[in-house]
């Protein structure tokens, strides 16, 4: 929504007690931006600080919620969840490189549990895999847009993903069938216009 000059110029005209008052109004009933505002002006924690605790939560709460693999339905909504609360986590701190590390940690971390996934019939566990696979491509896709110099430390978990997704069967054949190669993962050969390469397959009905 775009605000015109005259509406910014009434504004401007409020007395302190009466912006003071519309600004606590408004973070009542906006909780993430009070989330925001808290961290940007007095938290004493850092990016990087609130990184490193989401991601010991991440291998916690995995950790907890893994006995639930045996309800795939159950254990994607749970995973959403999660994912969700990274999500907050970027846009509480603005943290573009925490986004795909933290995804693909969790991705990562779900996957450590491939002995009671694969264990699971393809049927029920399809839609999970779907979801993994979809934010691999989209942790791909953002890794491209960041620095060189970021790369190197999304290799160590794109490594682990690479060797994870190989021994279990039906999701390496799935990462196949929905256009991934595993090539791929490892920035350095990440195709050029990769998010073009997605759409693309995206557009052939495919990550679905």
């Amino acid at each position: 929504m775009e605000y015109s000059k005259e509406f910014k110029a009434a504004l401007s005209q409020f007395s302190h007690p009466e912006k003071d008052k519309l600004i606590f109004r408004l973070l009542k009933k906006d909780k993430l931006l009070s989330k925001k505002l808290y961290f940007e002006l007095i938290d004493e924690e850092t990016t990087d600080d609130k990184r490193n605790a989401m991601e010991s939560y991440i291998k916690e709460r995995l950790s907890e919620i893994s006995k639930y693999i045996g309800n795939p339905k159950y254990f994607l909504v749970l995973n959403r969840k999660l994912s969700a609360e990274i999500t907050e986590h970027v846009k509480v701190t603005t943290d573009k490189f925490g986004d795909v590390f933290l995804n693909l940690f969790l991705v990562n971390e779900i996957l450590e549990y491939n002995d009671k996934l694969s264990k699971q019939r393809f049927d029920a566990i399809y839609k999970l895999y779907i979801y993994l696979i979809n934010k691999i491509f989209k942790a791909l896709i953002q890794i491209k847009k960041l620095d060189e110099d970021y790369w190197l430390e999304f290799d160590e978990n794109l490594s682990e993903i690479d060797s994870k997704i190989h021994e279990n069967l039906y999701l390496e054949k799935l990462c196949i069938n929905n256009g991934l190669d595993f090539n791929w993962l490892k920035s350095g050969n990440i195709p050029d216009h990769f998010e073009l390469i997605v759409k693309d397959i995206r557009s052939q009905g495919f990550l679905k």
